[in-house]
């Protein structure tokens, strides 16, 4: 912006440029940031940030994120998963069950969530009990991986 545009030249000639003569127009007069949050500005932040201050919880040293990592996939979506031709040769394999391993696909867990009416192998690190249940029930078998 040209200094032509700018509200200081609009203030020429105006002793204290709008901040006042007797509360002068000073560097940080409360601090700067968020100072004083237990002290001066308490009130403020009780209002309108309650529970700003203090810890909650238990803590956990040492978090290694990859031992929780169990990306999960429900049973009505695996045929989208494992590609195209997948469920027709389940479909009409005449005994012989195309195997489906979720570990390569990326996903460590198979949730029951949906319907399957197909006989295939599952490959996977971990089932629940109502895929397993499906899975078994529709002439399939669950694998169990490291």
């Amino acid at each position: 912006m040209p200094t032509r545009l700018h509200k200081s030249r609009n203030k020429r000639g105006h002793v204290s440029c709008g901040h006042g003569r007797v509360g002068k127009h000073r560097k940080h007069p409360g601090g700067r940031g968020n100072a004083g949050g237990q002290h001066h500005h308490r009130i403020m932040f009780d209002k309108y940030h309650p529970g700003y201050f203090g810890k909650v919880g238990m803590r956990h040293f040492h978090v290694l994120k990859n031992r929780k990592f169990t990306p999960t996939i429900n049973l009505d979506k695996i045929f989208s998963a494992a590609g195209e031709g997948v469920y027709e040769a389940a479909k009409n394999g005449g005994g012989k069950a195309p195997v489906i391993d979720l570990t390569t696909l990326g996903y460590f867990k198979l949730l029951g969530n949906g319907q399957i009416d197909v006989p295939v192998i599952v490959k996977a690190k971990y089932f629940s009990k109502l895929a397993e249940q499906k899975i078994k029930a529709a002439g399939g078998a669950c694998l169990l991986t490291a």
